[in-house]
């Protein structure tokens, strides 16, 4: 039992002490869980090596419980063997002979009781052996599950790891795209657009003030030539025509602004 206990606690330990020294390091996942998966699987060959040597043990502690059974009866046999031998010397006289055997079936006797003892001791902790064996063979079992189910473990979490990598290399394409938003660009460039058109809206309002002054300038020529000539006109002693139409009145049938070509009046100056 304290065997059992010593074998299966050593490989608990090392397995423990594998698994925070691994958590500890803190490696890349994939690579922590391969390692955790070698030395799980190394525990494993360990525990099946100790667990081989106690098999061993316990068969070669049967074959010694199965040959002391054999002493037993044998020196069993013997012990009757030298008892009849005995006796039959007894009856025929010879007291010599008779005390001989009698002394051979004491020795075998002893020789039986002595592997009876050996029965009897080595009986419970045979018993005790049988049992810490099928306890080890299923501890050993279940470490193989185990390591089956850290295996199966392993791929789902190096699958997880690789999708989270994945995941986090389309975000942070995603977010090089919104920093490099070409929308971005688009504006900037629709913002230049609307600055040469203001700036040629500005320069037309320009052209057009200077247009306008231009013509202003020509109206008020225009008007001191006529002022000029009319000047002359007078100083020639002639009054120069005014430049108005003229207008007509009529009243018929109640009728305003209606001309016609008998009731016009023409004034001159």
């Amino acid at each position: 039992m304290t065997q059992k206990q010593s074998i299966l606690g050593r490989i608990s330990q090392l397995a423990r002490a594998n698994v925070n020294a691994l958590l500890d390091r803190a490696e890349d996942p994939q690579k922590m869980l391969d390692q955790l998966v070698r030395d799980y699987t190394n525990s494993i060959a360990e525990a099946e090596q100790a667990i081989a040597q106690t098999i061993g043990n316990l068969r070669l502690a049967e074959q010694d419980y199965n040959e002391d059974v054999a002493s037993v009866q044998e020196w069993g046999g013997k012990a009757v063997a030298a008892s009849r031998k005995g006796d039959e010397y007894r009856t025929r006289g010879d007291a010599v002979n008779a005390d001989k055997f009698d002394k051979l079936a004491k020795v075998a006797l002893r020789k039986q009781l002595d592997a009876e003892t050996e029965v009897r001791q080595a009986q419970p902790m045979i018993e005790s052996q049988r049992d810490t064996v099928e306890k080890l063979k299923s501890g050993l079992a279940m470490m193989k599950d185990k390591l089956g189910e850290l295996k199966s473990r392993r791929d789902s979490l190096v699958a997880r790891q690789k999708s989270a990598q994945a995941q986090q290399t389309v975000q942070g394409a995603i977010s090089s795209i919104n920093v490099l938003d070409p929308t971005s660009e688009l504006s900037r460039f629709e913002d230049a657009v609307r600055r040469e058109e203001a700036l040629a809206m500005g320069q037309a309002e320009i052209a057009a003030s200077s247009l306008d002054a231009q013509f202003a300038e020509l109206e008020a020529s225009d008007a001191d030539i006529e002022l000029e000539a009319r000047l002359a006109a007078l100083k020639a002693g002639s009054a120069p025509a005014p430049q108005i139409a003229p207008t007509t009145v009529t009243s018929d049938e109640g009728r305003e602004g209606q001309t016609s070509p008998s009731q016009t009046t023409t004034s001159e100056w």
